[in-house]
């Protein structure tokens, strides 16, 4: 017969959930669907690019329609307008640097403004590789972050180093072999990834809407850098290129407004939001 007040009592049954040595439920580790849809949407999307020819970079990137010099800086409006890259980032590891995932972030903002100024100052497939590194960094961060606050906080943490030596490799085997395939998926598989874990997960902070402004400009910037030329001949002022760069400024600001802002959704000790509070 079992004592009295035994941890163990005799009325558990074995579809009981486990219960540590001071009675405090331990949770079970499950596969969650956002986390196998994932899984699935990395790996039929490396496969795509896998058999999809390679991807060159086409030398007429280098020829934006802007080229004006001015004060001794040539291709001034592209090279200047990266300051406010300089600027969120400045602010945002201001505060946000405790953590390696949002200080990798800002760091990305931050050296991007300089990795692109340096890159339209004498535009060329070797200046390009610092424009892109530091966006790369920014890409598999944001990845890394959305795992981390949407799906598990330690799976995100520990993803954080692999994803950017996956971003750090894809330029790497661009300027060996000429391909940006890989390049292509370091990009885009974020903007695929990040609406499937806000929508199939629940938010466990405020501040979504910072996400979608984001999200909005970054695809304006897209649409400025695609009708560079276009813009540039409607309006002379200004180019498509340096709207792009103001329009990217403008997501990277709206991410550091969710940070900033966000507070979490829940309370109490089953919230996971404490677990994965990354600032």
């Amino acid at each position: 017969m079992r004592p009295f007040g035994h941890n163990s009592p005799p009325w558990r049954g074995i579809g009981s959930p486990p219960v540590s040595r001071i009675g405090v439920t331990r949770p079970r580790t499950v596969l969650s669907v956002p986390a196998l849809i994932m899984g699935i949407l990395a790996t039929v999307s490396v496969i795509a690019l896998l058999l999809a020819p390679p991807i060159s970079q086409d030398q007429d990137y280098h020829q934006f329609a802007d080229q004006r010099a001015l004060l001794g800086i040539p291709n001034f409006w592209n090279v200047v307008s990266n300051l406010p890259f300089i600027a969120v980032g400045a602010l945002g590891l201001s505060k946000f640097y405790q953590k390696p995932a949002t200080f990798v972030l800002f760091s990305g903002f931050l050296l991007t403004g300089f990795g692109s100024s340096y890159y339209h100052w004498n535009p060329s497939d070797e200046t390009l590789f610092w424009d892109r590194l530091p966006m790369t960094l920014c890409f598999m961060a944001i990845l890394a972050i959305a795992i981390e606050e949407q799906i598990d906080a330690r799976v995100g943490a520990l993803l954080l180093w692999p994803l950017l030596g996956v971003g750090l490799f894809s330029l790497l085997l661009w300027r060996w072999t000429g391909d940006l395939r890989l390049y292509v998926w370091v990009q885009f598989f974020p903007c695929l990834a990040l609406p499937i874990l806000f929508l199939t997960t629940p938010a466990k902070y405020t501040g979504l809407k910072y996400w979608i402004i984001a999200a909005v400009l970054y695809a304006l910037a897209k649409v400025f850098e695609l009708y560079d030329r276009e813009i540039y001949s409607a309006i002379i002022v200004i180019s498509g290129h340096t709207l792009k760069h103001f329009a990217a400024a403008g997501a990277c600001f709206a991410i550091l407004r969710y940070f900033q802002t966000r507070q979490p959704t829940l309370v109490g000790p089953d919230h996971r939001g404490t677990q994965a509070e990354i600032v």
